[in-house]
């Protein structure tokens, strides 16, 4: 048992310094998609740069929480602030529906009236952002186990991923066809998978708060 918590201990702190590293990857690539996007006037980008702003005040949410958690019990938190982190992973759940809800109203608004971008500069800024993202995943992917609160972190990188390459992949097919309504289309795409994840993130934050019986252990009701 003390094993078990000596390395879920470690996992955690192991998470808290990447989740440092992941956070100024993702500020100096929002900022950068800011600018790309008022450059190329791509809605695109600066759609993904709204999603990064959220992810930034997501992960130093997490952040601030693991913190919190370190602290030893006192004589009225008997139980410690363990469930801090829970409740910031919560947090992050109902972000990421936030974010999904916003691209699904900013791809209403693109079906209507497809923005003109200039595509060059929009691909060479999203691959950027790709290739950030794949370095946050990979630094997040091997410590998210061991948190609910870096797991929130880590589909919050995913999502962005999955953003940066429906930003390339619609970049790709409007520049050789010329259909704005791709940009859309993939959108649409993208914010059904964070909704995903959000979901999923929300009803295991909730089933951890309410002291629900695991999904592994089957319930058997006794019979009086």
């Amino acid at each position: 048992m003390h094993n078990h918590h000596s390395e879920a201990s470690h996992l955690v702190e192991k998470g808290s310094q990447r989740l440092k590293i992941v956070l100024v990857i993702i500020v100096v690539i929002m900022v950068a998609e800011v600018i790309g996007g008022i450059l190329s006037n791509s809605l695109a980008l600066l759609g993904d740069a709204g999603h990064m702003l959220v992810d930034a005040l997501a992960l130093g949410m997490s952040l601030f929480a693991i913190r919190i958690a370190r602290r030893p019990a006192t004589a009225t938190k008997t139980y410690g602030y363990y469930r801090v982190e829970i409740m910031a992973a919560l947090a992050n759940g109902i972000a990421l529906a936030l974010v999904a809800a916003y691209i699904f109203y900013e791809a209403y608004h693109r079906f209507l009236d497809p923005p003109t971008v200039q595509t060059t500069l929009m691909l060479v800024v999203a691959t950027i952002g790709l290739i950030a993202n794949l370095i946050g995943i990979q630094l997040l992917r091997g410590v998210s186990h061991g948190s609910l609160n870096i797991k929130a972190a880590f589909w919050h990188i995913l999502g962005d991923t999955l953003s940066s390459v429906g930003v390339i992949v619609a970049g790709i097919i409007i520049s050789i066809t010329g259909w704005g309504v791709v940009d859309p289309i993939i959108a649409v795409f993208i914010g059904s998978i964070i909704l995903w994840g959000a979901v999923r993130l929300v009803r295991e934050s909730v089933d951890i708060l309410l002291e629900a019986v695991p999904k592994h252990i089957k319930w058997i009701e006794s019979s009086r």
